[in-house]
């Protein structure tokens, strides 16, 4: 099984270390409907990381089990004034460590 690698900016991977971000965000477009919709296998995990860390950097790296996605509509500053579809890629409560 694959993980889902999602890099993120430090204010969202701090936020998200911090259980104040749940879900992250992914634009529902073409891409990442062919990453996400209709996959053979579910991922085994989510990991996010702080920009692009190497292996030797796991300060920089949250594990969480694969949980599943749902699409929504949202306003974030991240994708601009106007409401936008999105993935939303669900966080668990607590990371693996």
């Amino acid at each position: 099984m694959a993980d889902l690698r999602l890099a993120v900016k430090r204010e969202y991977f701090e936020q998200i270390k911090s259980g104040e971000k749940r879900e992250e965000f992914r634009l529902d477009n073409e891409y990442w409907q062919k990453r996400l919709v209709g996959r053979d296998e579910p991922f085994r995990n989510v990991i996010i990381t702080l920009g692009y860390p190497s292996k030797d950097q796991p300060e920089r790296m949250l594990t969480f089990p694969y949980v599943g996605w749902e699409r929504k509509t949202i306003t974030h500053k991240h994708f601009g004034k106007d409401p936008v579809n999105v993935f939303a890629i669900f966080l668990t409560e607590n990371p693996i460590f």
